[in-house]
């Protein structure tokens, strides 16, 4: 095993009508007690509000360190009791790990289910809606405080108090924080774009992002 760390709480959400905007959303998650079933789109009864851009077997499930929120709470203090655990829309919240020491392309046993580190999670309108603010937008892709999306390779249950143990790394000099830098445009080498189109464990449209990007370098020179 190459680093360990505790799922604290799992939550899922249903479909509703967001207060003072009128978007329907799931953003809004709420701990569930017991295991939950996994598979290949997510935890038995999360839903997903517009799936064009969220759900889907490589964002079948999103994680948050819970390790993040003093983080939120200092930049931003008179909002600080609305940070806690659920506030980013995550369903599994996890202690003893975090953006630094979780990589694109881990394999993780989660209760008895494995999973894989897909992607990270980019801040998006519904975010800034639940939190009345576009700032916190800013800040997500500023800090790097993002969480990650997991892909689903072996169905299995989650519960609170289970393990979230990476068995596997694929990558090791690619932790989600590096990548964070990436998407936010501050890392960008030819040798890490060339790296990142074929970076073993990462969606298909994160490798065709690189790869345009590598096509612009390319053409500046």
């Amino acid at each position: 095993m190459i680093a360990s760390g505790t799922m604290m709480a799992i939550h899922i959400g249903k479909v509703a009508k967001l207060e003072g905007d009128g978007r329907r959303t799931a953003f809004r998650k709420l701990p569930v007690t017991g295991a939950v079933a996994v598979g290949a789109l997510g935890l038995a009864g999360d839903e997903q509000g517009n799936l064009r851009v969220h759900g889907g077997p490589e964002k079948a499930v999103y994680g948050y360190p819970i390790s993040g929120y003093a983080g939120w709470q200092a930049e931003f203090p008179a909002m600080a009791d609305r940070f806690v655990a659920g506030a980013m829309g995550e369903n599994l919240i996890v202690a003893g790990l975090d953006e630094e020491n979780v990589h694109i392309g881990d394999i993780i046993r989660a209760g008895t289910a494995v999973l894989q580190i897909a992607q990270i999670r980019e801040p998006c309108s519904t975010f800034a809606a639940v939190l009345g603010t576009t700032k916190v937008v800013r800040a997500m892709t500023r800090s790097g405080r993002c969480g990650w999306y997991y892909r689903v390779l072996e169905p299995g249950q989650v519960a609170a108090g289970d393990g979230h143990d990476i068995i596997e790394r694929p990558n090791p000099d690619w932790s989600i924080a590096r990548f964070a830098r990436f998407a936010a445009g501050k890392v960008g080498t030819t040798d890490a774009l060339h790296e990142l189109t074929r970076l073993p464990g990462l969606t298909h449209a994160w490798q065709r992002k690189a790869a345009e990007a590598l096509a612009r370098q390319t053409l500046a020179t």
